[in-house]
């Protein structure tokens, strides 16, 4: 882990920023954040039309001084804005991706 980042609130600070993108007023975006535990979510709540929707749209988590993204729904990658905060390649990993597959991407395996 870069000492110079603190990654607990950098990715706070992301995932704020991240609410800002709301593409319905019905649809209300909420950021949990579990520093006990290290883990950190951004959900989207609320109405289309009739049927009502909950979905997590970013889970990330602080695994053994990694950045583990374990869910992904942003149109860019969360894991876009984390490198251009300064956080290196080998500091984060692809959770959602398949672990045998995650040596072909630019990021760390574990």
């Amino acid at each position: 882990m870069d000492t110079q980042l603190n990654y607990p609130t950098l990715i706070k600070n992301i995932l704020q920023a991240q609410t800002q993108y709301q593409f319905d007023n019905s649809i209300e975006s909420h950021v949990v954040f579990d520093d006990e535990h290290n883990r950190y979510i951004l959900l989207e709540l609320g109405w289309i039309d009739k049927k009502y929707t909950h979905d997590c749209i970013i889970n990330i988590e602080l695994i053994n001084h990694k950045i583990w993204i374990q869910c992904d729904g942003t149109e860019e990658g969360i894991a876009t804005s984390l490198l251009e905060a300064g956080v290196p390649n080998d500091d984060i990993v692809l959770g959602f991706r398949y672990p045998k597959l995650r040596q072909y991407t630019d990021f760390a395996v574990d």
